[in-house]
């Protein structure tokens, strides 16, 4: 037996006919650019809605490059100003230093300690009549000091109007001690360069009362500033301090700061005199 035949299309007598070779050929070309139509179509729709994009750097229809997604800009970040430069340290002023100055009576303690040193019974001045100042001064050091001088009660304002002055004209001064620290001996305290004031003694070569006696004159800083009669020197270890040519923060002269303070406060200096010249020297009544 013969395989059966499987039914063809029909021809126009209704005969079952198969396509030839030549017309298959022309409908696969029929068919393809209408495929390919429909295709491109789609996928126009396609990117018209948000669809997939073409690859970057991909080839586009008609040779161009499609373009891809924008490359995304960063601003440059913002350069930071430069610091600036830190102010200099100023270091804490320091307050600026103040006189400072007290005056008491003679305690007992005081008395007991000055009598039978500086002071002794026949002494033209009583206890009682003497004061204990305390006082602000410049050391050599440049730093600030406290001393005390024992002056009368009538000489207390003139002394601190000085000590003032010299002070605030930043004079400095050795050491300012009671006689009482060199047991009441003039030279010794001259020695220490100690400025003092109130010591029961006689003026050298009389029976004169000196004006320390009444506790109206300072010494001050005596071994830069020397008692000169004639080729005599006192203290004599500071000879060399009789040429007055000789300068220093410490050497009085006419007219210097020394020299005004005493002068405000109404009191004379031992070198303006004619003899003896009395450098240290300072007194209430010029004696």
């Amino acid at each position: 037996m013969s395989k059966p035949q499987q039914p063809g299309p029909r021809g126009r007598a209704g005969v079952i006919t198969s396509p030839g070779p030549v017309r298959a050929a022309r409908l696969r070309r029929a068919r393809t650019p209408a495929v390919a139509g429909l295709a491109a179509v789609m996928l126009l729709a396609l990117g018209g809605c948000g669809g997939v994009p073409a690859p970057h750097g991909s080839r586009a229809p008609g040779g161009t490059a499609a373009p891809g997604p924008p490359t995304p800009t960063h601003p440059s970040p913002a350069r930071s100003p430069a610091p600036a430069p830190s102010p200099p340290a100023v270091s804490p002023s320091r307050p600026a230093a103040v006189f400072e100055s007290s005056v008491t009576t003679l305690d007992s303690a005081q008395r007991r300690s000055m009598t039978g040193v500086s002071w002794r019974p026949g002494c033209p001045v009583p206890l009682a009549r003497l004061r204990l100042l305390r006082l602000s001064y410049w050391g050599f050091d440049g730093r600030v000091h406290q001393g005390e001088l024992v002056v009368n009660a009538d000489a207390v304002s003139a002394v601190r109007t000085a000590l003032r002055g010299l002070f605030g004209a930043r004079y400095p001064i050795h050491r300012m001690r009671l006689v009482e620290a060199y047991e009441g001996s003039d030279e010794r305290s001259m020695l220490a360069d100690n400025t003092s004031a109130f010591n029961c003694r006689g003026v050298p070569g009389s029976t004169a009362w000196s004006q320390h006696a009444y506790g109206r004159a300072v010494d001050l800083n005596p071994f830069e500033n020397p008692e000169v009669r004639g080729t005599a020197v006192d203290p004599p270890a500071a000879a060399a301090w009789a040429n007055r040519a000789r300068t220093g923060p410490a050497v009085i002269h006419h007219g210097d700061a020394a020299w005004q303070a005493f002068a405000a406060a109404g009191w004379t200096w031992g070198g303006d005199w004619s003899f003896p010249l009395d450098y240290m020297h300072f007194s209430a009544n010029g004696l």
